[in-house]
């Protein structure tokens, strides 16, 4: 899976677009695009082909302009990639009704859980250490660290706690859009592609060989009917991370 890295358009151009400060041109044809079509045609492409597909002529092509004059508004992938980030930011919950610190970071993962399965792609945007500085991202990181405000951490902490919780559902929601890319690939479910290893493994397995992976891994394939369940990954594991912050914080 390829990797794109946020920040890489002029810096400059990016913070105008996201914040809607660029001054329109005063030559030239009317512009009849805004920035937020533009962005929304570009998520719409990346969710639908994966941001491998992502390339200028595609957007104008989806717009019905040409390449060129989608240059006069967004001047390169860079600042679109950008944009798009910035753009799925806003679907974001914009606060957390629970009145507990645990219930507020696991709906804050949720969000983000779905918010990643929504736009897969987003597990494509390495923007960790050159974050995207838009008003949806900004806002989104008002409130998380809302959810863990006055429970007694410093404030390097409470960032920290955030960032923690973010990394830990984009490593979980990486798992499970690996499960559904991997299905569309092969064109087998996990239940049909363990079905037609079952008779192999049944003549090669030795239960008195591997006595405690043969009960586990029974175990698991039949609660889960396949090796892995993505959301029960997620939720097990989130809970792990909540125990952790709790002993942080206490």
């Amino acid at each position: 899976m390829a990797v794109e890295h946020g920040g890489t358009g002029d810096p400059r151009r990016s913070l105008e677009l996201m914040w809607g400060v660029r001054s329109k041109p005063t030559r030239g044809p009317k512009q009849r695009l805004t920035v937020p079509q533009i962005t929304a045609a570009a998520v719409a492409l990346a969710d639908a082909e994966g941001l491998a597909a992502l390339a200028m002529r595609r957007v104008a092509e989806q717009l019905g302009v040409s390449v060129m004059s989608l240059y006069t508004y967004v001047p390169g992938k860079g600042e679109m990639i950008d944009l798009m980030v910035d753009g799925v930011m806003g679907e974001l919950a914009t606060a957390y009704e629970a009145t507990g610190w645990r219930d507020r970071l696991a709906a804050l993962a949720h969000d983000l859980w779905q918010l990643h399965r929504r736009h897969p792609w987003l597990l494509q945007v390495n923007a960790t250490s050159r974050p995207v500085m838009g008003p949806h991202t900004i806002q989104a990181y008002e409130h998380q660290l809302n959810a863990v405000e006055g429970i007694g951490l410093t404030d390097l902490e409470m960032d920290s706690v955030v960032l923690l919780v973010q990394a830990y559902v984009q490593g979980a929601a990486r798992g499970a859009v690996d499960s559904v890319q991997a299905e569309k690939q092969t064109g087998l479910t996990d239940q049909q592609w363990w079905a037609a290893h079952e008779p192999v493994l049944d003549k090669v397995m030795d239960a008195s060989r591997f006595p405690v992976a043969t009960r586990v891994g029974t175990t698991a394939g039949e609660t889960h009917q396949s090796a892995y369940d993505p959301q029960h990954a997620f939720e097990f594991g989130l809970e792990r991370v909540l125990d952790g912050i709790g002993a942080l914080i206490g």
